[in-house]
């Protein structure tokens, strides 16, 4: 029998930036360590994401220290002081979520400006931020969509693509969904879907619901451009969600129960299984 492990970990320490792939992480309860801290937003303090703003997946943010490093294809870097407090501003997260964030060097913000085409400011979570999830287990999140961690599977993608690929279409790579955390060793797709609580290392994760997908997987995040409309076109043949309006899914939104540091090749322990025909997110 196939041992499930970690296959890949990944953080964004700009939300909605290019992920930076590691070897093993810090867990705390927002998720991997550096994990969406920081986040771009509007004049009005609306966030910016690739929903609207496809390119952004080209941009890169490295941390180096108490320095961010940012990069692209064809543009100058810019290296900045990180500002840990001080000025804030009104920041907001789909209409639902309304807090504050730091504002960061206005070197950024030109920098970001530029290679969008739009407004676009840099902010820092504030040293009390302390944000909610959702869910089975709510758990605690930065600039997340909603939840501390992103968790899919190699099975699953193998079974996105098999059908992708039947249907005349392209296999995708993983980088479409943005995980933190990759599992192999399952052999049915969407184990992740029925594990309600698991180890990684020494981390202990708790299931908050179904990863319900934005437009974000059809944009190609090596180029920036919308390639769609795989995989949106075929999860819809079988990843409907009636519970969460429809849409469709892919990967569990998951919390932080224990922290810890968690490795590639770590071995997953699931320690409860969510009943069959059930979801705990909605209960």
């Amino acid at each position: 029998m196939s041992v499930a492990k970690v296959s890949a970990l990944a953080y964004y320490p700009v939300k909605g930036l290019a992920g930076i792939p590691v070897d093993s992480a810090e867990v705390g309860p927002t998720g991997l360590l550096n994990d969406r801290l920081f986040m771009l937003v509007e004049p009005d303090g609306t966030f910016l994401s690739q929903r609207k703003l496809p390119a952004m997946a080209t941009l890169h943010a490295e941390l180096d220290g108490d320095r961010l490093h940012l990069s692209a294809a064809d543009a100058p870097d810019v290296e900045l002081a990180i500002q840990y407090d001080g000025k804030r501003r009104d920041v907001s997260l789909f209409g639902k979520w309304f807090g504050q964030g730091i504002v960061q060097d206005p070197a950024a913000d030109e920098w970001f400006t530029a290679r969008l085409g739009t407004p676009a400011a840099l902010v820092r979570v504030t040293p009390e931020h302390e944000r909610p999830g959702w869910g089975a287990h709510r758990g605690l999140t930065g600039y997340g969509d909603a939840h501390a961690l992103m968790i899919t599977s190699l099975s699953s993608l193998d079974g996105l693509n098999a059908r992708i690929v039947e249907r005349g279409g392209e296999a995708i790579p993983m980088n479409r969904f943005r995980p933190n955390i990759v599992v192999s060793g399952w052999p049915e797709p969407h184990t992740e879907d029925k594990v309600l609580r698991m180890t990684a290392g020494a981390v202990e994760i708790g299931y908050s619901a179904r990863g319900i997908r934005c437009a974000v997987p059809t944009v190609e995040q090596s180029t920036g451009a919308k390639s769609g409309p795989e995989p949106t076109r075929t999860l819809a043949t079988y990843r409907r969600e009636p519970a969460y309006g429809g849409g469709v899914s892919f990967g569990v939104k998951a919390a932080v129960l224990a922290g810890g540091t968690i490795h590639v090749g770590d071995e997953i322990a699931v320690q409860e299984w969510i009943p069959d025909g059930t979801d705990p997110a909605q209960d």
